[in-house]
């Protein structure tokens, strides 16, 4: 099984969201808030919240 990273979940966003033409400023906006929702919560709530929402 493979390590969790924070610093991969981000670069697989930052990747996602270049893919997809996103300005660099909006990529910057993403990835500071995921600085704050990395610090509150878990990784067992994202799942959780990933896994009950519509995506």
């Amino acid at each position: 099984m493979e390590q969790w990273s924070n610093g991969a979940c981000r670069g697989y966003i930052i990747w996602a969201m270049e893919n997809l033409d996103f300005k660099a400023e909006d990529i910057q906006r993403v990835v500071d808030e995921l600085h704050w929702v990395f610090d509150v919560r878990g990784i067992e709530e994202a799942d959780a919240h990933y896994c009950n929402g519509p995506y």
